[in-house]
């Protein structure tokens, strides 16, 4: 019971901010109707235990999953077994991502169900998959990390010449979304397994960074793609019913409570039937921790039914309210610093953020301050947040306006920082926009973007995910140089 209190106590401070935040706007710039109101703290208490269940679930029975298959896989030292079960693994954990299914669910809505969230879910999982078994490959061979992402997004910046406006935004959004709870332990579990293969121990520790952020290339190269094959141009987009809102209470959670449960379920089937084929073939587990890890995944799936109908019933119709609202205000300045702040509060209180930035410090041995990490984040994000926001109020200001110089500066930058913090740096972009990223803060930019006459939610709504997750690339990497330097002049060999 110790861990998932921990788990609650995690979450808590995860959400608490943001329900403050419009706790406090609702008595003073943003009054919301009592049905509504009371529908967001419920969803938040929802939200707050769901995301706990779920955390704990992952904990018990999904990264010991990954943890078995990676070991599985790795001893057979054979490319092609690891290259064919990088591909199943990855689609499979990627389809069960509860922020990918919150991006692909606001897709679907403000098109008007013409993009199906389920498209979204299963092109974004096969270029997921594609690309984590990519990623093991190059651990394998010693592909040096910044060669591979200087390609990638090499691929990713010729795309999007042919990717149409209203895709350009969702395919980087998509990145961002899938390196979330579920997908990023998972693919980290793998990392290791397979770096340990390895006798040297530097190169391990090294390789066991960068995975992350070579999988998460895929979910933007497979939703260009596909915006190129489908040539879906002018799509039509509006957030009039989620704008309007209802008066029911609980009547919109007893709805979402069925279809969630049945799409999650089947999620998570084929990840339970892959697990008990490998207990019969290989796992070979006592009746004890098999029974560990069937309990883990109920616990994910009971904490994702409740998140995700926390997200849907309550959590982000305010978030599209209070954006609206506030960018209806003749004073545009104050969209902007409550976006600003939000983009403080979500970073700080971001559970995952904690976990990188104690480890960007263990492995620096101290050189590199949490502290210092975490300022440098969390400025970075409520920027991002703030500058998207301000793409909105100014619909000439494009996303590629951002987007362009800020990847060619990243991708710059991997050829003069320490190999390990290239690493570091391009994983935590899937760790800063975590849960609450992918709701309320998105949820608000579009609200935003239906308010700004000339604005397209579609164009102009997404992005924001995307830009808090490019933030930490550069923010990262700049520390790495910091981490170079001191290590020079302290006359320690930096980590080339």
């Amino acid at each position: 019971m110790n861990i998932i209190t921990e788990k609650f106590k995690e979450v808590l401070y995860s959400v608490l901010p943001i329900t403050a935040i419009v706790l406090l706007l609702n008595f003073t710039l943003v009054p919301l109707s009592t049905p509504v109101l009371i529908r967001f703290l419920i969803g938040s208490v929802l939200i707050i235990i769901g995301l706990s269940i779920f955390l704990f679930g992952v904990d018990i029975g999904i990264t010991p999953i990954g943890n078995h298959m990676g070991s599985i896989v790795t001893k057979t030292n054979k490319v092609w077994v690891i290259a064919t079960a990088g591909t199943i693994l990855g689609f499979l954990i990627s389809i069960a991502e509860p922020d990918l299914h919150i991006l692909a669910n606001q897709v679907q809505f403000v098109t008007s169900g013409m993009i199906h969230k389920f498209t979204i879910v299963i092109i974004v999982s096969i270029g997921i998959a594609v690309l984590l078994s990519t990623g093991l490959i190059r651990i394998v061979y010693n592909i040096q990390l910044h060669k591979v992402l200087t390609i990638l997004y090499l691929i990713i910046l010729a795309l999007a010449l042919f990717t149409s406006q209203e895709f350009l935004a969702i395919s980087f959004d998509a990145s961002g979304a899938t390196t979330g709870a579920l997908t990023v332990p998972f693919i980290l579990a793998l990392a290791v397994g397979v770096s340990s293969m390895k006798k040297d121990s530097i190169a391990s520790e090294k390789d066991s960074f960068g995975l992350v952020a070579i999988t998460s290339t895929g979910a933007i190269i497979s939703v260009m793609v596909m915006s190129i094959i489908s040539k879906t141009d002018k799509i039509s987009a509006s957030l009039d019913y989620n704008i309007s809102g209802s008066n029911a209470i609980l009547t919109p959670f007893i709805n979402e409570i069925p279809e969630v449960s049945g799409e999650i379920f089947i999620a998570l089937l084929p990840l339970l039937i892959l697990f008990i084929i490998f207990q019969k073939i290989s796992f070979k587990l006592g009746k004890k921790p098999f029974r560990k890890i069937l309990k883990g995944l109920i616990y994910t799936f009971i904490g994702l039914v409740l998140f995700l109908t926390g997200v849907n019933a309550g959590f982000m119709d305010v978030g599209s309210i209070v954006g609206y609202e506030l960018a209806s205000l003749d004073n545009k300045f104050i969209v902007i610093i409550v976006g600003f702040i939000l983009g403080l509060v979500t970073i700080l209180a971001e559970p995952a953020v904690h976990v990188l930035t104690q480890q960007i410090e263990d492995v620096t041995s101290g050189y590199v301050k949490r502290s210092v990490v975490f300022f440098s984040l969390s400025i970075g994000v409520a920027f991002s947040v703030a500058l998207s926001i301000i793409r909105i109020i100014i619909p000439e200001i494009k996303l590629w306006h951002y987007i362009l110089p800020g990847y060619i500066i990243a991708i710059v930058m991997t050829y003069f920082v320490p190999t390990l913090f290239v690493g570091i740096a391009f994983d935590s972009g899937g760790v800063a926009s975590g849960p609450m990223t992918a709701t309320f803060i998105l949820a608000f930019a579009q609200g935003a973007a239906e308010s700004i006459e000339g604005a397209n939610v579609l164009i102009d709504g997404f992005g924001v995910i995307s830009m808090v997750a490019m933030t930490p690339l550069i923010t990262l990497q700049i520390l790495g140089l910091i981490f170079k330097i001191k290590s020079v002049k302290g006359g320690i060999k930096a980590d080339e």
